[in-house]
């Protein structure tokens, strides 16, 4: 049956996809609409495992937070190329999916794919959305964070998110502590809160690491296992973020600016996810 440029037009309107690409879905399905679309997304389909391959270095992070403030869920959502991740559709799918997590708090990124979404599941949309763009599309990252007041951060560019968790806000605001404590979060990429949460195979690791620096500077056996734990007390203050110097007063540890602030203010837990890396 002949398609008329309308109906072409109708199609392109409703699914986004390219206009010859809807003529040959309608063309195939006789002019059935539902048909057609389902035609276009399988072809996203194909897409999709034809570009499974293929790196996915760009995107955007989205964070949304409660109206109480004391949670906040954050997800990553990758494609190939830095023109695709600033794209309206991509950005509204990504804001989408960030709302549909907070709303249902699934366990995994496998829990929040199998979501329904627009009477479809979150991965059926993503892939819909590869099928219109070409670019292989997926979610990388998807954390929630809860606590007595939890700050979100999203860096130039929506390409870092972070995620603080403030403790002893004793009910007061205190946005603009948890933003300096994301933004150093965001600059100095600490791998815990504090020496405790680090975990034991890298406090042993570190401590092989400084053994053996120094046999090899020629110290004495009987000392090494002291300066290890000296070079371990130096990583703790480099990696943790409590340990850390601030970064906007390096006088001050991220400890005692907190302590500054409010007697007893500190950082329960955070999350930090960038695009790339």
């Amino acid at each position: 049956m002949a398609i008329t440029a309308q109906e072409v037009n109708q199609l392109r309107q409703k699914t986004g996809a390219g206009m010859m690409d809807c003529k040959k879905a309608l063309t195939e399905a006789d002019g059935d609409f539902e048909k057609a679309i389902e035609i276009l997304r399988k072809k996203g389909q194909k897409v999709s495992a034809s570009r499974s391959d293929r790196e996915t270095t760009e995107g955007s992070v989205f964070i949304e937070t409660s109206n109480n403030r004391k949670e906040a869920t954050l997800i990553a959502l990758n494609c190939e190329t830095d023109f695709v991740a600033k794209n309206e559709e991509f950005q509204g799918l990504g804001n989408d999916i960030v709302s549909i997590a907070a709303k249902e708090k699934p366990t995994s990124i496998e829990a929040l794919s199998d979501l329904p979404l627009g009477g479809l599941t979150v991965k059926e949309k993503i892939v819909e959305l590869i099928g219109k763009i070409g670019e292989k599309i997926e979610i990388s990252a998807y954390e929630i964070v809860t606590g007595e007041q939890v700050i979100p951060y999203i860096h130039a560019g929506n390409k870092l998110g972070v995620l603080v968790s403030l403790k002893g806000v004793n009910g007061d605001d205190e946005t603009e502590a948890g933003r300096n404590i994301a933004m150093q979060i965001a600059a100095m990429n600490p791998i815990a809160v504090d020496k405790e949460g680090v975990d034991d195979t890298v406090v042993k690791k570190e401590i092989e690491i400084g053994k053996e620096q120094a046999l090899a500077e020629g110290k004495p056996e009987n000392i090494v296992e002291k300066i290890a734990l000296g070079k371990l007390n130096k990583f703790f203050k480099e990696n943790t973020l409590l340990n850390q110097a601030f970064v906007k007063d390096n006088s001050l540890t991220v400890a005692n600016y907190l302590d500054g602030i409010k007697k007893g203010l500190t950082v329960e837990s955070f999350k930090r996810i960038s695009i790339g890396g």
